[in-house]
């Protein structure tokens, strides 16, 4: 953040002025010792009266000032006041002195020299001629020709409502931030009542960050480069050490970044400087973007983060979101190049940038975009994903159904996505995903039908892939796991899922669960449990014993993904979320304990009709956990005591153990694993896909 000239030398008067212009008192006027300004003109750009003018006039716009320097004949050291300029049409230039400034001094004591104007980037000397001057105000004559001296790197920006805390080793001290540039900051700071600035070693790093409104906005490792003017205060000029970041973890496979045509470009209120920001896109991708910046107007850094940025399509559609600035690269021929991270956006608006950006690679593709019905349940049939017995089970409802439906496909909730393969309005490939748990989402209803010999089942599946690889990094997602069930006698998903689930070989990465399903009728539901046999709400206590058990006869990820176990007092629920989208979502655990001892628990789950169409997510999941000690008939009855709580004549049943189904000889219907996919573990998965099937994702 040093003043140099074009010649490499620094002029002390330059220095000093941009010392006297950092400091916020009024009073006293600063005394200027040093007279060898004139001689920075030697290399000076020369400004033109007309330009000159309109400098006056934007800073009287923006409520500035400028400074008056005045020199006493019978001493060597010259003042530096504070005025403000009235509008200006060209030739003389009224200003009045900046909040009484002049009140102490006896200004007919004084001789004015000139004015001088600090523009953040350079200084400007202005030999005006002095008209006339009283207390209250002043008139001069402006030149034909001002000259723009001590040109600086990068220009400087003045903040307002930035609160600055430094920290190293200890010490630890707090106040604002002054001004900033790419290069480094200028800081106020005062020392906690238990450090001392004695403590701070000039020599060593410290640790900076920036906060407004209770956000932080900046965070991130600095050199000391000098200090400001002593005062009660610290003054403490910064550079940040750090040219880039690593904000996520490196993938392998990673979304490709495109170049638009027209290019979309950025909007935001910089968080520092509280101005309006506009910059065009260079490329991007649903995990951030790029920008070039100008030489002279560079306001990004980073490890900068910008809380509320819109991303325009050629101002036909906005898409919104939170970012960070997380490197920035030298050019020579466009200035500086900058990576930024989406850190958040809301799920429609990514579904959005999706939709934009795969549109772009494959015009057939479409990501939750408004599905014509028809269409849809002509696909659904067609491929026998609604086969007889499915649709024997919801015919007498089919209204209610087709209105789900509808509000799924057309209205775009949040809690639902669908992706799909269509060529002149007909579909011939689609898979979903719906939130089915506060932190996990479940993949569905994949079917795919032949379509010029494409295959349209990997091409809605790599889809899905590509929408996930980005979208579980964003909080607003609630994604922590991905799950699928299907039928192991399926070729297709025990490839896809369970080849990776087992070459993985780690359930914390990726699990399968073997489950049992079966219809449960009401025929015991005024059968009692026998004595000492009891059924209630699960505590905390049955969740951990449950957890004690399902660790050693699994180790995967089933209970993580019920969430049985997370409680978030700051997150809207799910229930009420599909309250709110008018749809119904809602799950109870229970717990069946002999004389203590937990034997089950039993998930009820709830949703509106055919929201899966196999009813996954309305029916109950039967947890074994002391098979030995449990018999059928008992756990026949506890079942039955919750199938009341649906409005259905059978009643879907998971069962966990599959082992206890076979050993007790209950008739089942059919078997579903259950996988689950720890979405931090999803780069190795798109690895799997691409190595197995040759799934490209360029």
């Amino acid at each position: 953040m040093e003043t140099k000239r074009s010649t490499g030398i620094v002029p002390k008067d330059v220095e000093l002025i941009r010392k006297i212009s950092e400091d916020r008192s009024e009073l006293p006027p600063w005394l200027f010792k040093h007279q060898d300004l004139e001689e920075a003109l030697e290399d000076a750009q020369t400004i033109d009266q007309k330009d000159l003018t309109n400098i006056c006039n934007h800073i009287h716009f923006t409520d500035g000032y400028l400074y008056v320097h005045l020199r006493h004949p019978r001493y060597e050291e010259g003042i530096l006041l504070k005025a403000c300029p009235e509008p200006c049409l060209g030739v003389e230039l009224t200003c009045r002195w900046y909040q009484k400034s002049s009140s102490v001094l006896l200004l007919d004591n004084y001789r004015f020299l000139h004015l001088l104007i600090d523009d953040g980037r350079s200084l400007i000397l202005v030999p005006a001629t002095m008209k006339s001057m009283d207390n209250e105000s002043f008139t001069v004559q402006l030149p034909n020709k001002s000259y723009s001296v001590g040109q600086r790197q990068a220009k400087r920006y003045p903040c307002h409502g930035v609160i600055a805390e430094l920290m190293q080793n200890g010490f630890q001290a707090r106040g604002e931030l002054l001004d900033f540039n790419q290069v480094g900051f200028r800081i106020n700071v005062s020392p906690d009542p238990n450090s001392s600035f004695r403590w701070l070693n000039s020599d060593e790093l410290v640790q900076i960050h920036l906060r407004r409104d209770q956000r932080i906005i900046f965070s991130g490792a600095c050199k000391y480069l000098r200090k400001g003017r002593p005062q009660h205060d610290k003054e403490i000029v910064l550079a940040s050490v750090n040219k880039g970041i690593k904000r996520f973890k490196k993938k392998r496979a990673r979304n490709l970044r495109q170049r638009l045509v027209p290019s979309p470009s950025l909007h935001f209120e910089h968080p520092l400087l509280k101005k309006k920001v506009q910059l065009e896109v260079y490329d991007i991708s649903t995990s951030g973007f790029c920008v070039y910046e100008a030489e002279d107007m560079k306001v990004l850094m980073p490890g900068m983060i910008i809380p509320e940025l819109t991303i325009s399509f050629s101002g036909a559609l906005k898409i919104e979101c939170a970012a960070q600035v997380i490197y920035r690269l030298d050019d020579d021929e466009r200035g500086g190049r900058y990576g930024l991270a989406i850190l958040d956006m809301d799920i429609n608006a990514y579904s959005r940038l999706t939709q934009i950006l795969t549109n772009t690679l494959e015009p057939h593709a479409y990501v939750s975009s408004e599905v014509d019905m028809e269409a849809l349940w002509e696909f659904f049939f067609e491929t026998g994903f609604i086969y007889p017995k499915k649709y024997r089970l919801i015919q007498s409802k089919r209204d209610i159904f087709k209105e789900t439906y509808r509000k799924l496909y057309q209205e775009n909730p949040e809690i639902a996505k669908h992706f799909t393969y269509q060529k002149s309005g007909r579909i011939y490939g689609h898979i979903s995903m719906i939130r089915a748990y506060e932190r996990a989402w479940m993949m569905h209803h994949h079917a795919a039908r032949a379509a010029e010999s494409r295959r349209t089942g990997f091409i809605v599946l790599k889809q899905l892939m590509h929408y996930l690889n980005d979208l579980h990094r964003l909080p607003s997602s609630k994604m922590d796991y991905a799950i699928s069930y299907f039928r192991p006698e399926n070729k297709f998903p025990d490839r896809v899922f369970g080849g990776f689930a087992r070459g993985l070989n780690n359930p914390r990465g990726c699990s399968m669960d073997l489950f049992a399903y079966l219809s449960h009728t009401s025929l015991s539901l005024g059968a009692q449990l026998p004595e000492m046999w009891s059924l209630k709400r699960s505590s905390a206590l049955d969740i951990w014993d449950f957890k004690r058990f399902y660790e050693q006869s699994s180790g995967g990820l089933l209970l993580d993904a019920l969430g049985l176990e997370q409680k978030n007092d700051h997150d809207e629920s799910l229930e009420n979320v599909y309250g709110r989208l008018g749809f119904l979502r809602k799950w109870r655990a229970y717990s069946l304990v002999n004389k203590g001892e937990l034997n089950a628990l039993l998930i009820v789950n709830q949703s509106d009709l055919g929201i899966n169409l196999s009813d996954l997510l309305s029916g109950i999941k039967v947890l074994v956990t002391n098979p030995d000690e449990l018999p059928w008939n008992i756990l026949s009855i506890a079942i039955s005591k919750l199938t009341g709580e649906y409005n259905m004549n059978r009643v879907p049943v998971l069962f966990y153990p599959f082992k206890y189904v076979l050993d007790n000889e209950i008739p089942y219907e059919k078997q579903y694993q259950m996988w689950i996919l720890n979405v931090e573990y999803g780069n190795e998965y798109m690895e799997y896909m691409r190595k197995r099937f040759r799934v490209g994702y360029k």
